[in-house]
């Protein structure tokens, strides 16, 4: 086999990460990972997916260097390895959503059904929730508003609106965000909100690329 020159080899690099991305699991389980340090068991649970096979691909994540893990006790647990895997995902969403019909046609069918409002920019949002003129609501699940969420923002899931509704004042607009752009608890939830006559709008994406822009975010763990 032929001496490979640099360029060869740097592309055969990218190769391996771009590999690493080919498989609709590995993106999920990014997504999740965005939100946080999460154990392989937890990550299992969350994809649907056994634990031999998520560990699988997370070792995928981990080799091309998308991920990085370390051990707690007989746990492992995982994270990004850093807030530029974020703007890659976010890259290649954008892309997609640019180029293929497919994505297009997702798109269309079922969350932009969904969102006849136009979503608000991470800019807009910072603006306003500086100037006191908003209600920001995380509908992710309690773990992952512990482990860093947009300070201020109270968080209330979908499945607990209906009574807790008194926790949100109706003469504020309100602006929900969940895990990122695809993520179907804020659809629910501004959907849930409209029907009960809140002014609700959806975050134009989630949590990881707030935190990955360099904005203000807040922990409850200690």
């Amino acid at each position: 086999m032929p001496n490979l020159g640099p360029k060869t080899e740097l592309y055969e690099q990218l190769a391996s990460v771009a590999k690493a991305l080919s498989h609709s699991v590995r993106l999920e389980l990014m997504e999740h990972l965005g939100q946080g340090e999460r154990s392989v068991e937890a990550l299992a649970k969350l994809v649907g997916h056994s634990l031999a096979n998520t560990s699988h691909h997370l070792l995928l994540l981990r080799r091309a260097g998308l991920a990085v893990a370390r051990k707690d006790g007989k746990r492992v647990l995982y994270r990004l390895s850093g807030d530029d895997v974020v703007d890659l995902l976010g890259a290649l969403r954008l892309s997609a959503e640019r180029h293929s019909a497919e994505v297009e046609n997702i798109l269309s069918g079922f969350f932009r059904d969904r969102d006849d409002m136009e979503p608000v920019s991470r800019e807009e949002l910072l603006r306003r929730a500086k100037d006191g003129l908003v209600t920001v609501l995380d509908v992710r699940p309690a773990d992952e508003y512990a482990a860093g969420h947009v300070p201020g923002a109270v968080n209330i899931q979908p499945s607990e609106l209906g009574k807790r509704l008194k926790e949100i004042p109706k003469d504020h607009q309100v602006i929900a965000y969940c895990r990122g752009a695809y993520c179907v608890l804020s659809f629910e939830a501004v959907a849930e909100l409209r029907k009960k006559g809140f002014n609700v709008r959806r975050l134009e994406e989630g949590y990881p690329e707030w935190k990955a822009a360099g904005l203000p975010v807040r922990s409850s763990i200690p």
